[in-house]
């Protein structure tokens, strides 16, 4: 069987229909507790009055008990004042030939006495004569509260008193009509009222609805929608709900915003690295296409064909290494683990400074570390990368001459890698984008500065194992640092080289 789909109901109707539940809950109780509680005193009011006009028509004004036929005449002689409808009746103990009389008030202090008739007498008749209160539905008059006495004197005979009791009933009937009608009048009301309540309470939410809305209509595959600042400041008061998930859409909608610039950035980055890799293939591959197409050319040629094989085998090399950096940055992003093992990072400050050294010898080269060797947790040849690729970058960017220092230092719970030159350093544009990937100084791309991997790599391997890659540069004061978390620090012999 399929299952039934209910209609959904709005927050609106929900809350108003509760209201309404919880205003008509409210009357009904208090209605019928003022009923209960109303009629629970009138009750006991008629009963202290059936038993005061019991006492007003049994006893004498000496305290004493009348007998049968003790008022004027042998009739039972009702008091003056008695309420309207006051039974009085006269019973002998046959509860046959009895007589009784009702008090009817015409007029105040007037009263007039009407014979029972004898379905009512049979019925008071059965009354016990124990003095206590009890209801009787008298077929003539009604119902009644009573209560019976025996004479003080004469086997035979006891008084009978009672009041009608429809005039309690009436009340509350009365009473409960009104109840109804103010528990209608309360309901219509709660409705009215809780809609207009309800409605401009919740206003603000719709506006936030409104606000998804229209975002949800923007064309967000497009890289000119601005996400920022879309929900109006009323709209975000922490103090209640309503403002809480204004708050809320509002640091949703900028932090979706910032991910979609975050978005076009990384795909300008990748724009520019397609492109600028493109480019460095494009070079070399276009160098040995010439070269190739030479030595055909002039295949009986062999100086031309193995200047062409040297040319052709340079470029491949090239190509190579670019290759092999940009698969390197490729894995580093991937977030591949690296080989974890203790480094000695004096060590191998000492071999990169010494192949260095070899490598441009028209510059001044200095190691500075200290005492004790400095030991990391990381991969070595990464490790190795990052100083050599430091060194090359200051030896390639400085005139020969310049003198370079190198430098290791274990500093507030990390190593310290440092390389420092005297050379023209960078300038400003070219230091906020040093660590970016094909990013050089020299605009018009001049092969012999490298491809501008060299330092995205460092800053990359860096990250690999935990650290952070800074540059600080003016001319004739440029430093490039890398923070390593801590190893194991091992004693050994102190080591400066000055060259």
């Amino acid at each position: 069987m399929a299952p039934v789909l209910r209609r959904p109901v709005s927050l609106t109707a929900r809350l108003v229909l509760t209201v309404v539940a919880l205003t008509v809950v409210v009357t009904v109780v208090a209605g019928g507790v003022t009923s209960v509680a109303v009629g629970r005193f009138l009750h006991d009011r008629l009963d202290n009055e059936v038993r005061a006009e019991l006492a007003r028509v049994t006893l004498s004004p000496d305290g004493s008990r009348l007998s049968p036929g003790d008022g004027d005449g042998d009739e039972l002689g009702p008091p003056p004042g008695q309420p309207v409808g006051t039974v009085t009746a006269q019973l002998p103990g046959d509860a046959s030939g009895g007589e009784g009389s009702v008090l009817l008030q015409r007029d105040p202090g007037e009263a007039a006495n009407v014979p029972l008739s004898e379905a009512d007498l049979a019925v008071l008749a059965r009354v016990p004569d124990d003095g206590d209160l009890h209801d009787v539905d008298l077929p003539v008059l009604g119902e009644y509260r009573v209560a019976a006495v025996p004479a003080e004197s004469g086997d035979a005979a006891s008084f009978v008193t009672g009041l009608p009791t429809e005039p309690v009933h009436e009340v509350v009937r009365t009473m409960v009509l009104w109840e109804l009608l103010l528990l209608v009048l309360s309901a219509v009301a709660a409705w009215l009222g809780g809609r207009f309540l309800v409605r401009r309470q919740l206003r603000p939410l719709r506006e936030v609805a409104a606000t998804a809305d229209d975002v949800a209509r923007l064309p967000l595959a497009t890289d000119e929608v601005d996400l920022h600042d879309r929900v109006p400041g009323h709209l975000r008061d922490e103090r209640t709900e309503v403002g809480r998930v204004g708050d809320a859409l509002a640091n949703l909608l900028s932090h979706v915003g910032t991910s979609f610039a975050a978005r076009r950035r990384v795909e300008e980055q990748i724009r520019r690295f397609v492109a600028d890799a493109s480019h460095e293939l494009r070079t070399p591959l276009t160098t040995i296409g010439g070269y190739v197409q030479l030595a055909r050319r002039r295949p009986d040629d062999r100086e031309a064909t193995a200047t062409a094989l040297t040319k052709v085998e340079e470029e491949s090399a090239r190509m190579t290494a670019l290759v092999e950096d940009l698969l390197l940055l490729a894995r580093l992003d991937s977030g591949r683990p690296l080989e974890r093992r203790e480094v000695d990072v004096t060590k191998l400050m000492l071999e990169a400074v010494a192949d260095a050294r070899v490598v441009g010898a028209d510059h001044r080269w200095r190691l500075d570390v200290p005492d004790d060797a400095l030991v990391v947790v990381g991969d070595p040849l990464r490790l190795h990368q990052v100083v050599t690729n430091l060194l090359t970058n200051a030896r390639k960017y400085t005139p020969a001459g310049s003198t370079v220092t190198a430098r290791a230092a274990q500093r507030d719970g990390a190593v310290v890698l440092a390389v420092h030159d005297d050379g023209p350093g960078f300038d400003d544009d070219a230091a906020a984008h040093a660590f970016e990937r094909f990013a050089r100084g020299d605009p018009a791309r001049v092969r012999a500065g490298g491809v501008g991997l060299g330092l995205a790599l460092v800053e990359a391997i860096v990250v690999a194992h935990g650290g952070a890659a800074h540059l600080e540069s003016r001319p004739g004061d440029t430093t490039v640092s890398v923070t390593l978390p801590v190893g194991v620090s091992v004693p050994g012999p102190a080591t400066t080289v000055d060259a």
